[in-house]
């Protein structure tokens, strides 16, 4: 039986997926991306750090700034926040427009979009989080505004009222209706649904991402440096998706393994921009296929790609290094390769 894998290496760890390993469930497609690295990560999920009262998230003042909150980490310990991740309560829900790790015993302003268009008004003096990140269309069109914005004038904003149309759209498509235009609504309408696919996506051990895929197209790459990073993301990522799947079910479901190997050879060929982070590391954007990773030493903690497919439709994400990928590809080994070496 012909054993085929392919493999990524990012900072010191290799991660491995296998086409077999597919999981499809409805028009979902998820690949597990495994890794043997089994050591705990030196930083905490933002649920972590609020649960253990590490961190406060508030609006900037009495009066608030949409595009703006204040986050207060109190811990020893950095805090990973992760592009997409929803933020509610305060003045109204904000999800966040980049990942950063947050450094321990430090106050920082970290940027935001609004996805609750119909409400300025405090319903508690905090924000908390409910298992929730922006469905994963959302977050490629807002991360390519960001990316922009960054090249434009040195700033993390999206362009919110597009934000805000884009909610409105999918509310529509799938007859979701807020009183305050509110994103939770969709995830809340929908929230049987999803979570079928939850119970039918288990992550397997050593896993570290994913490769999604809505109707034979890849849609996002997740990727982590620890599994127990993913592990505790995976149930907010993979709702993003199954909302998105969801979205597109037709009846014409493409069941056809998504082509993986031509997706990272067109990230290798990729020209990137360098940005200062919010927090810890530095922030890369790559055209045309707008690669965007997140830097921290020694390894990358999370990172992410968009193609021009996910502008149009959905996220492509995965971790990268520093210097540009090199993609190897033995032409006559059985065991085919592609490596992202940092």
């Amino acid at each position: 039986m012909e054993l085929q894998f392919y493999a990524i290496i990012i900072g010191r760890t290799t991660f491995r997926w296998l086409p077999k390993s597919r999981i499809q469930v409805n028009n979902l497609s998820v690949i597990p991306l495994v890794a043997a690295n089994g050591v705990e990560p030196d930083y905490l999920t933002l649920d972590e750090a609020l649960a253990r009262g590490n961190v406060r998230v508030t609006e900037t003042s009495e009066a608030g700034d949409v595009p703006e909150l204040r986050l207060e980490n109190l811990g020893e310990q950095p805090v990973l926040l992760l592009d997409g991740e929803e933020l509610v309560g305060a003045k109204q829900n904000r999800v966040l427009n980049l990942t950063i790790l947050a450094p321990a015993k430090s106050t920082i302003t970290i940027p935001v979009s609004c996805v609750e268009a119909g409400r300025w008004s405090h319903t508690s003096p905090e924000f908390s989080t409910k298992g929730r990140a922006f469905y994963a269309a959302g977050r490629a069109r807002k991360a390519d505004q960001v990316t922009a914005s960054l090249r434009t004038s040195g700033t993390r904003h999206s362009r919110q009222g597009e934000v805000w149309e884009d909610i409105a759209a999918k509310s529509r498509r799938m007859e979701s209706y807020s009183d305050t235009a509110a994103m939770e609504c969709l995830y809340e309408d929908y929230q049987d649904q999803v979570e079928e696919y939850l119970k039918a996506i288990e992550v397997v051990e050593g896993q570290a991402g994913a490769v999604f895929a809505i109707n034979g197209q890849i849609r996002g790459m997740e990727l982590f440096d620890f599994s127990v990073t993913f592990r505790k993301l995976m149930p907010k990522l993979l709702r993003s998706y199954a909302l998105d799947a969801i979205d597109e079910q037709d009846g014409s479901a493409n069941s056809s393994p998504p082509d993986v190997m031509r997706f990272l050879s067109a990230v290798a060929a990729a020209d990137g921009s360098e940005h200062p982070a919010v927090g810890v590391g530095d922030d890369i954007r790559c055209q045309p296929w707008r690669a965007k990773r997140r830097l921290v030493d020694p390894s990358s903690r999370e990172a992410a790609l968009f193609s021009r497919r996910a502008l149009r439709q959905r996220e492509n994400k995965v971790g990268l290094r520093t210097r540009r990928p090199v993609i190897w590809e033995p032409s006559t080994e059985q065991q085919r390769a592609c490596e992202v070496v940092a």
